[in-house]
């Protein structure tokens, strides 16, 4: 968003998601077992990618696609939480965190407790806050970037 704008900034978005659901669609109809490890591979591969040195991006967008494929409705209320996180705070890392922490919660509910959804939601949330360490320096030193979400000049 910083870099590009916000055309290309949704692109990302949609682009980094689609990594993570894909994958796990299509291996969801052979079996859930396979769609879990394509989702551990897919947020893998983003995360660590060969081509750029092992140095990724910190997961958000694609462990949100990897977690509507699984099971739609954890991811809707990743998204919700976290649009809701961001109008009230106005950052955006902070909003993904607790997104992130709250989603094995939402998965334990969602699912009836199923173990393995449950697992491996709370895998990816234990992943996006150790990619999210610097942000939460910076949040704790109060010099994390604010985003705008309309038409305000933000700080």
């Amino acid at each position: 968003l910083r870099v590009g704008g916000k055309k290309l900034a949704v692109i990302t978005l949609l682009l980094d998601a689609l990594k993570g659901t894909v994958p796990v669609l299509v291996a969801k109809q052979f079996d859930m077992d396979y769609a879990v490890l394509a989702a551990l591979g897919a947020l893998t591969g983003h995360l660590f990618p060969v081509w750029l040195k092992f140095k990724g991006g910190k997961g958000v967008a694609t462990s949100i696609g990897v977690l509507l494929a699984l099971w739609w409705q954890i991811g809707a209320a990743i998204i919700c939480l976290w649009l809701l996180t961001a109008v009230i705070t106005k950052y955006s890392s902070a909003s993904a965190l607790t997104a992130f922490a709250l989603s094995p919660v939402f998965a334990a509910l969602l699912t009836d407790g199923n173990f393995q959804i449950v697992a491996i939601t709370f895998i990816i949330a234990v992943i996006v806050w150790i990619k999210h360490h610097e942000n939460i320096r910076r949040l704790i030193k109060g010099t994390e970037s604010k985003i705008n979400l309309g038409g305000q000049k933000s700080t």
